[in-house]
């Protein structure tokens, strides 16, 4: 254990310190390393309970540098935010917002590529109304997976603040949130032994790492400062990416399975239970969607075909098919001493 601690305590600096250079990111990145060593819904207890760490000392650091018109619009609305999402994480699975929260990183790719003097020409103050928005979307997406740094840096780095001001008013915006945090994950019981220790190892390195940045922050300029924003969350973006996909279809057999049937191409994807397919008709150039049906599901018409055609066979399954473009239709797959009999309907009163 104390050798694990030796590892993991260098890397969790280095990672803070990362992320005050870049704006924000340390949670971010250290979800994949946390996903490996615990359960997806005790994760946020621990990266709470470090940020928190991080935030407090980060404003005891800055102190003078708070904005506190961003602040004040920022905390009333994030607050009530904040505790949706703690409550919610009971019932919706966080990797599925993770994945989210990937592709939207990636969207930064654009300003990454960006010359000093486009940047700040995309840098202005928002509207009271757009500082309440990003208040309670940042407490929402925190509560939920929490960690939120590099997703909301973006805001902060368009708003036109300076190193200093991004670092103390980010600390002081979601201090509260974490406290709030910590509050709702323990009265849910979303925490354990294991998750208590790792946040406290990353508490202590958060605060190691916030004390020590104000002598390396003087030497970094702005520009390079911004770039180093936008580039950690384009990395974090690809990260999450991948660490997320690869627990998904594990954890929901996800499954892609390709084929081709004449003048049809036909993807299978399988998702828990479910199973549809993407087809495309290369004769027609159209796109479509088949899933499963049940007896229930079918127009009465189609209703009496089948009862029809129901002594007649084996098994008979039922799909209904989803064209982007032309009129949808029903499928028929009839079995019988397992030969198979695909019956199509293009219209409820047409069968091929």
């Amino acid at each position: 254990m104390l050798l694990k601690i030796a590892l993991l305590f260098p890397g969790i600096v280095l990672t803070f310190w990362v992320s005050a250079i870049c704006g924000g990111g340390a949670s971010l990145i250290l979800i994949p390393l946390l996903s490996l060593l615990l359960p997806a819904s005790l994760i946020p207890f621990s990266l709470t309970l470090g940020t928190f760490a991080s935030a407090a000392s980060r404003i005891v650091v800055f102190r003078k540098h708070v904005n506190t018109r961003i602040f004040f619009w920022f905390i009333p609305f994030s607050i009530p935010a904040v505790l949706l999402g703690a409550w919610l994480i009971k019932f919706i699975n966080p990797l599925y917002l993770q994945f989210g929260v990937a592709l939207f990183l990636l969207f930064n790719i654009p300003q990454l590529l960006q010359s000093g003097k486009e940047l700040q020409k995309g840098e202005k103050p928002y509207p009271n109304y757009m500082l309440a928005l990003v208040g309670f979307l940042c407490g929402f997406v925190s509560g939920v997976i929490g960690a939120v740094g590099l997703l909301f840096n973006r805001f902060y780095l368009r708003y036109g603040l300076s190193k200093e001001e991004i670092i103390a008013t980010r600390a002081a915006n979601e201090v509260y949130l974490h406290v709030i945090k910590l509050v709702v994950y323990t009265s849910l019981d979303l925490y354990s032994e294991a998750a208590l220790s790792l946040g406290l190892l990353i508490a202590l390195a958060a605060v190691v790492s916030s004390f020590s940045i104000k002598f390396i922050l003087p030497l970094i300029s702005n520009f390079v400062f911004r770039k180093a924003g936008y580039g950690a969350m384009v990395a974090s973006g690809f990260i999450m990416l991948f660490s997320t996909s690869s627990h998904i279809i594990e954890q929901d057999n996800l499954n892609f399975i390709s084929q081709n049937k004449g003048y049809e191409n036909e993807v299978a994807i399988s998702w828990r239970n479910s199973h549809f397919v993407l087809e495309y008709d290369v004769k027609d150039g159209k796109f479509g969607i088949e899933w499963p049906v049940g007896y229930e599901d079918l127009p009465q018409d189609l209703k009496r075909y089948f009862d029809e055609l129901k002594d007649q066979y084996d098994k008979i399954l039922l799909e209904k098919v989803f064209r982007f473009q032309g009129v949808s239709s029903y499928e028929f797959y009839c079995y019988k001493n397992d030969a198979l009999t695909r019956i199509d309907f293009k219209s409820v009163l047409t069968a091929r």
